[in-house]
């Protein structure tokens, strides 16, 4: 029997921004990191999702890691590009206001990009880019983080898990979504695992001894203080190609850090010198595309469309009756849990607990 209680989505966004406006946000502000984190549930990325809500943002800003307040400072504009501090503010705000800088100049030019620095965790990426897909646009993201990945033949975490994220337009009912960090794992999914007391898959983790970790708890301790590092896509060392998984991090990593003349890798630890908590100065990078100005945006959604049904449509393995393309998967979560509601596990509605009681608000939950 599933052991969790499906909130509706309304009392969630209510409570989510009621609870955000307690600690200082802004509620406008507020509404907008309610929404994204309640995206990730509605895409079934519970990793990032009312999961993450008090251990990232609420402690966060309670410890003075990040700030509720998003004091945006444009560094550098021209007609198709934007480059932003965020002065340790809301990460999911600095990149709601870029995404709209963005997409209103590349509807103008054609295409845009923009980078952000001095900011925090900006919640799932494929929530920015999907803000382009809506509009017919094509949109492009990545971010740095804390430290997690090890080089290849390396066992010293040195870049974050960098996700690589596209959303591509399509005349279906979603878009083709790419959202995926480049590790085998995402240090969220460990949180997760960690929550939920299962164990991490072997292979995706590697202590300073070059042996496999699996032990959640362990391995997000591990991490903080560099004696584990994630395997970037492909795993570690050469047989399984996870140079490219290396590569792709790398790229993000300098992208989102030299852009906009940002800090990167150790830098965003979030502890300084001394071990003390501190600011994490994460940096992120978006372009948004628009394909009228190339083959036309009505041509572009059909031809990706066919492409996505003719992959869906090709011939599959023994045993498996279904071909998915991205974003598929999670447009069916959708589907399902419009009407079901937020998933919430025993540990999220104790945090939710913790936090309205701590406010004091007067919110009565249903699975109370």
């Amino acid at each position: 029997m599933e052991d969790r209680f499906y909130a509706s989505w309304e009392e969630m966004d209510a409570f989510l921004t009621d609870a955000f406006v307690g600690y200082g946000v802004p509620r406008e502000d507020a509404k907008i990191c309610a929404d994204v984190l309640l995206e990730s549930d509605r895409r079934g990325i519970e990793s990032h999702g009312c999961n993450r809500f008090k251990p990232i943002y609420i402690d966060r800003i309670k410890k003075g890691t990040l700030l509720p307040v998003t004091e945006i400072e444009i560094m550098k504009e021209t007609p198709t590009t934007v480059v932003m501090d965020a002065h340790d503010g809301m990460g999911m705000v600095a990149s709601h206001k870029m995404m709209e800088m963005l997409i209103e100049k590349a509807k103008t030019y054609g295409m845009a990009g923009g980078a952000i620095r001095n900011s925090t965790h900006y919640g799932i990426a494929g929530y920015w880019t999907t803000m382009a897909s809506k509009e017919g646009l094509i949109g492009i993201t990545g971010t740095n983080a804390r430290p997690s990945i090890a080089p290849t033949y390396g066992v010293e975490n040195m870049m974050g898990t960098n996700p690589l994220t596209f959303s591509l337009p399509t005349d279906e009912e979603f878009p083709f979504c790419l959202d995926c960090a480049t590790s085998i794992v995402q240090r969220g999914r460990i949180e997760y695992y960690a929550r939920e007391g299962k164990p991490t898959p072997a292979g995706t983790v590697v202590s300073a001894n070059g042996e496999a970790m699996t032990d959640s708890e362990e391995i997000l301790k591990a991490l903080v203080d560099g004696t584990a590092a994630l395997a970037p896509l492909g795993g570690i060392g050469d047989e399984l190609a996870g140079y490219k998984g290396y590569g792709y991090a790398a790229v993000v990593e300098i992208l989102s850090a030299a852009l906009a003349g940002g800090q990167f890798m150790k830098a965003l630890s979030g502890v300084d010198a001394d071990g003390k908590a501190s600011m994490y100065h994460l940096g992120h990078f978006f372009f948004v595309v628009d394909p009228e100005a190339f083959s036309g945006r009505e041509t572009f959604r059909k031809i990706a469309g066919d492409i996505c049904r003719a992959l869906r449509a090709s011939k599959k393995a023994p045993g498996n009756d279904r071909i998915y393309t991205a974003g598929e998967k999670e447009y069916l979560v959708w589907l399902e849990r419009k009407e079901k509601g937020v998933p919430l596990s025993k540990s999220v509605q104790k945090d939710m607990i913790a936090v309205r009681d701590d406010l004091k608000l007067p919110t009565h939950f249903a699975f109370e």
